[in-house]
């Protein structure tokens, strides 16, 4: 396990909404890294750079078109390799977006993959035999190459799946099994794309649909069993390189498949998506850290503690504030609500994440679909940096050439206002990481213990040895489930063992 991970905590930036440093509207590698030490006066050590690799982007980057070449929109291959170096300068560390289930259809593996004559390439993808064979259960693109057949899609038209093989054979026409050696330098050639960013000052990746290599493979070993393969080349040659995936289930990821971490994913119902983004069947929010939702902690808890349970010692559950896939965490929760989440979101055990502009409650705002974002769209928008400046301090473009527009409204929060308010949102993130960094029982290894999870909204939990975190959401008071002595950290107020409405306290036993 690398030693960095037992105290990091992530941020993630969206490359080309973070910040412009030469004035054509889109973010670039210079803009991240003049603000580096703004992120990390944040307390944020570890950031996580979406896909910013030379793409048509027709998913927003997540169509790769070269996996060792970044996109011009952000500058040069120098430029992000001046950004590990600045970041590692100041004990700072930096993971990429791995994305190994698809490629641009402009990718040049794809363009030999298309001809009609073989080639090393004519395995990379999936391929049906005969352009008529289109087999039910998966999505295909037809009649746009010379090849006879049909290639398979991940996602969109422009997204052909690679081919890391099947486990269950159905149709062994044009089928491969994932263990023949004509499938297996897929793998081989996205090691070697992690070779060469690792080499180049990365370090490590998060995977996009890690779970999704094999095909037919309901249960993930076969995928599973290719990861393994990975982390024992990355353990022998790179063995302070991170991997996180994007999978969602911590038994198969981090037990089986052997990733340091896995994101908790908001569309799961799992922890954050009862906790942070949560309707009933009749629209209500019934988020945990709403306040006028009273309702108990156990449903948020019950499969997330029960994973933990069963990884324990070989990774980490990655808790994320959002991402760029789901609607701001402002979506359903208010500033005092979000205060009480971040809370919760940085005393658990793990890598926690944060996404851009969280840190200040950035809103999601619905808009038009830009590069396949469509209703993604609304969480991508600027970084906002100052009310008082151009673009709120995004770019210096006319706005018409901005990537997406920023918030225009009055209010919209910024983080020079916030800067100088001690009592604001942000503020209160570089307060929380603080006493994490300090105390160790907060870290990614302290143990978590439940020690209140009762029909009232309360909830207590242990951390490590003898450090505590009493939450209650609700807008009424509550009787607190024990004494609450030598506090760390408090928002809201208790008055002996009475809670006042809203009030988080981190305490020691």
């Amino acid at each position: 396990m690398p030693q960095w991970l037992k105290n990091a905590v992530f941020y993630e930036i969206y490359p080309q909404s973070y910040l412009d440093s030469n004035g054509d509207g889109i973010g670039d590698f210079n803009g991240i890294t003049s603000k580096l030490d703004y992120i990390k006066s944040l307390g944020f050590n570890a950031l996580w750079l979406n896909p910013c690799y030379l793409s048509p982007f027709m998913d927003a980057g997540y169509d790769i078109q070269d996996y060792t070449k970044v996109a011009p929109r952000y500058g040069t291959n120098e430029d992000l390799y001046h950004l590990f170096d600045e970041a590692h300068a100041r004990g700072m560390h930096v993971i990429l977006d791995l994305v190994p289930g698809h490629t641009s259809d402009k990718h040049k593996w794809f363009k030999q993959s298309k001809k009609p004559t073989r080639n090393r390439y004519s395995d990379r993808y999936i391929w049906t035999n005969v352009v008529w064979d289109r087999p039910e259960g998966y999505s295909w693109v037809a009649g746009e190459s010379d090849r006879d057949g049909c290639y398979m899609l991940n996602f969109f038209h422009s997204q052909p799946a690679l081919n890391y093989g099947f486990n269950e054979i159905t149709h062994p026409e044009w089928q491969i099994s994932y263990k023949d050696k004509r499938v297996k330098g897929t793998l081989k050639a996205m090691i070697d794309v992690m070779r060469f960013w690792l080499d180049h000052g990365c370090d490590g990746f998060r995977v996009d649909m890690a779970d999704s290599l094999v095909k037919n493979d309901p249960d993930k070993t076969a995928t599973a069993s290719l990861w393994r393969k990975v982390r024992k080349v990355l353990d022998a040659e790179y063995p302070e390189a991170v991997m996180v995936s994007e999978w969602c289930n911590g038994i198969q990821a981090i037990n089986n498949a052997h990733f340091h971490c896995d994101f908790l994913l908001n569309h799961w119902k799992k922890l954050t998506y009862y906790g942070f983004r949560y309707r009933d069947e009749k629209g209500q929010n019934k988020s945990y850290f709403c306040k006028t939702a009273h309702v108990s902690a156990e449903d948020m808890l019950r499969l997330y503690l029960d994973e933990l349970r069963q990884i324990e010692g070989n990774g980490y559950i990655s808790v994320i504030s959002g991402n760029h896939d789901t609607e701001r965490i402002s979506y359903m929760l208010d500033e005092s609500e979000l205060r009480l989440a971040y809370v919760f979101l940085l005393t658990l055990p793990g890598v926690p994440f944060f996404y851009y502009g969280d840190e200040i409650g950035m809103r999601y705002i619905p808009q038009r679909s830009k590069e396949g974002g469509y209703h993604r769209t609304g969480s991508r928008t600027p970084m906002q940096w100052d009310r008082d400046a151009v673009n709120l301090g995004f770019s210096t473009a006319d706005v018409k050439k901005l990537y997406l527009d920023v918030d225009r409204t009055l209010d919209a929060p910024c983080v020079k206002q916030q800067l100088v308010d001690d009592n604001s949102l942000l503020n209160l993130v570089r307060r929380l990481n603080e006493v994490r960094q300090s105390h160790p029982d907060l870290q990614a290894d302290g143990h978590l213990e439940v020690l209140h999870c009762g029909f009232d909204g309360v909830l207590c939990y242990k951390r490590g040895k003898n450090t505590a975190v009493l939450i209650n959401p609700t807008n009424e008071l509550r009787a607190a489930p024990l004494s609450i002595q030598n506090v760390i950290f408090e928002i809201g107020s208790h008055r002996g063992k009475e809670l006042a409405p809203q009030t988080a306290i981190i305490f020691e036993l």
